[in-house]
């Protein structure tokens, strides 16, 4: 392999997501056969030598396309020169939390981290995935003076992928008969499924799935708590499928996105599209360039119904904003 290493840092690396998301990203399924991967694995003090047993097993797969392996407990050595940052690891909601509470304390990592990709990184493009994943994007974007706020985008492909899964199965067809089903707004249950523009095969979803009872009730519910229901069901919260919603993530921005078709992230809102104020990281529908350009979808015509979820996730993210204005620097 001639082509320059792409270097590649996933914090929590040694938690259930990073476990799950590693293997994947050392395999070439991300980047490609032809591209070799340099790995850097940041975790906390006491999970360090977990993340050497997870780097013992990555070397055991004799992947062709893992070049290194770099492990560390200090973001700025962490983020030295890396192409990519995997913002995986945060503190976990707690019994009895609330949700601003959360909040609050996962700020000071992501401010942390944020003034170490500044100094450590020039050419990096940021997913954040450790929740509240919109609002610790936006403390790590105005943390990182050094890096367009363009190059954040925090992870709403998940809750993407859960909207396809669940009206495949009620439609009786594949998940990848279903396109254009945008996210909007906060990775919360606030969030906002847009089935109206979306396709399932040859029909509108409504028509696929019998009408709209069950897109605004069962379903809408469904994709809103799909996190807490897994955690009910496995007494663990979401890890394979987060971790296959970042690779479905970072692919997605790779690769120029084909013509009248769209994908969900959250990016910085430049406060002309949709009513959205400036400067929230709202989930919008997202149309790739392919060489690290991205343009919000315009032109999307939104009921009255649409309007009145999107106003709802607004209200939260804006609320969210509030809660870490101490910590905003940009």
């Amino acid at each position: 392999m001639s082509k320059k290493p792409v270097r590649v840092v996933v914090t929590g690396a040694a938690g259930q997501i990073g476990y799950s998301l590693l293997f994947r990203i050392a395999s070439g399924e991300v980047f490609g056969a032809d591209t070799p991967v340099e790995l850097s694995l940041l975790e906390l003090p006491p999970a360090i030598k977990a993340a050497e047993g997870t780097a013992m097993e990555l070397e055991d797969c004799g992947f062709p396309t893992l070049s290194k392996i770099n492990i560390s407990d200090t973001a700025e050595t962490a983020f030295e020169g890396v192409n990519w940052a995997l913002l995986v690891g945060s503190k976990p909601r707690g019994p009895g939390m609330e949700r601003n509470d959360l909040i609050r304390d996962n700020g000071p990592i992501f401010v942390t981290q944020g003034k170490a990709l500044n100094r450590a990184a020039s050419d990096v493009r940021i997913v954040v995935v450790g929740n509240p994943c919109n609002t610790n994007a936006l403390i790590a974007l105005h943390n990182c003076r050094e890096v367009p706020a363009t190059r954040f985008s925090a992870m709403t492909m998940l809750d993407e992928n859960r909207a396809k899964a669940l009206i495949a199965k009620k439609a009786e067809i594949g998940v990848g008969a279903i396109r254009n089903l945008a996210i909007w707004g906060n990775h919360s249950s606030t969030m906002y499924p847009d089935f109206e523009h979306a396709t399932a095969g040859e029909k509108s979803v409504e028509a696929a799935v019998g009408g709209r009872a069950w897109l605004e009730g069962d379903f809408m519910v469904a994709v809103q708590k799909r996190g807490a229901a897994i955690i009910a069901a496995r007494g663990k919260s979401s890890a394979a499928s987060a971790a296959s919603a970042c690779i479905d993530h970072v692919k997605r921005f790779m690769t120029k996105t084909p013509s009248g078709e769209w994908f969900s992230a959250a990016v910085p809102s430049d406060g002309n599209s949709y009513g959205v104020p400036a400067g929230l990281m709202f989930s919008f529908p997202i149309r790739s360039h392919g060489d690290g350009k991205y343009e919000v979808v315009q032109g999307v015509n939104l009921s009255a119904y649409a309007r009145k979820k999107i106003d709802e996730t607004t209200k939260e993210l804006l609320e969210e904003r509030e809660v870490v204005r101490q910590l905003l620097l940009r």
